[in-house]
């Protein structure tokens, strides 16, 4: 197998990366959740394989944190190829696309993350590249200006977005699949986090298990964060055994309630119930009125609060349920009507 990734930006320090690669599942078999997404992935993986063929380009989108990136990790194993990561924002000038896809070669995995924020110019290079695996390049300026096309080996785009929506169509077209990724239920989530005890090294007892699962939003990236935390938590606080008292402890240190809400899920509740009596409220009022920025709002917190009910969009703005009036312990008001802001 070639070496297995070429990371084009935002280099990690070794040791976080070679943790983070430690953690990450190496094949399909030892992916935990996403059935289905799985099952399509291992068709697509040994129809290629049968046929000597590169990878049909594969679209990710969803919430953040539910292993977008890792999958594109495995694909890369699976095929035996390497992959080479970037992502939207990184890609400023075309002639930074022309040279990562120039130095590609056949079969190699191109993953790009925060696909919907490539600018428009870059896009225009994309599609014949991902299309007719051909980089256009016009040499020169004004009534001398040619165009030459190169051709480039046969290679795979593997896209990664939290906001499918803003991808742009011409592009989505080019993704021979396109799949969402969903949230892990409990059962995958106590797995996850018993693996990554076992590759970290720490003792979790069954209950340390649960406890940290259900607090982990049905996301893997948070429940490994978590883990690290409760593990730090465990060795100063403890003899270092993970059980329910301790990872309770922790997480109650770290302000995380039992289903897995933090501090900023709470304010934006709070922000809607208190202030702007339960909505409906836009989206950028709500952000203005606890410093945050909206993207992180929309991507991060609003996923889980709609998956628990504690939230509702709807045309004039956002709205709490009485779900997230008894989750803050508040008294719904269920004879005012929600006022329009």
């Amino acid at each position: 197998m070639n070496e297995s990734s070429n990371r084009l930006v935002n280099p990690k320090t070794q040791t976080e990366d070679g943790l983070d690669q430690s953690l990450r599942p190496k094949s399909l078999s030892d992916l935990i959740g996403q059935e289905r997404v799985k099952e399509n992935l291992r068709i697509l993986i040994e129809a290629a394989l049968q046929r000597k063929e590169a990878l049909d380009h594969v679209l990710f989108y969803g919430p953040p944190g539910l292993g977008k990136t890792t999958l594109a990790h495995v694909l890369a194993n699976e095929m035996g190829v390497n992959i080479k990561i970037t992502s939207g924002p990184a890609i400023e000038r075309p002639g930074d696309l022309a040279a990562i896809l120039t130095n590609l070669r056949a079969g190699d995995i191109l993953f790009i993350d925060e696909i919907h924020r490539l600018g428009r110019a870059i896009e225009e290079v994309l599609y014949p590249a991902m299309e007719d695996f051909a980089l256009d390049i016009v040499i020169g300026k004004g009534p001398s200006a040619r165009s030459i096309r190169l051709k480039l080996p046969r290679f795979t785009v593997i896209g990664a977005t939290t906001r499918l929506a803003l991808i742009t169509a011409p592009l989505r077209a080019r993704f021979g699949a396109v799949y969402r990724l969903d949230f892990y239920d409990l059962p995958a989530m106590q797995a996850i986090v018993e693996r990554a005890g076992r590759v970290l090294g720490v003792q979790v007892q069954p209950e340390g298990v649960q406890e940290i699962a259900l607090r982990g939003r049905g996301t893997p990236r948070v429940a490994l964060r978590m883990l690290r935390r409760v593990r730090d938590f465990a060795e100063v606080r403890s003899d270092g055994v993970v059980t329910r008292q301790i990872a309770h402890d922790a997480l109650d240190l770290l302000e995380v309630d039992a289903l897995g809400l933090d501090d900023l899920d709470r304010r934006v509740l709070r922000a809607i119930v208190e202030k702007y009596q339960g909505g409906p409220v836009g989206l950028s009022t709500i952000a203005a009125s606890i410093s945050e920025e909206p993207d992180t709002i929309m991507d991060v917190v609003e996923p889980y609060l709609l998956r628990l009910g504690f939230l509702d969009r709807t045309p004039q703005g956002r709205v709490a349920t009485q779900l997230a009036y008894e989750h803050l312990g508040l008294p719904y008001p269920k004879n005012e009507q929600p006022r329009l802001l």
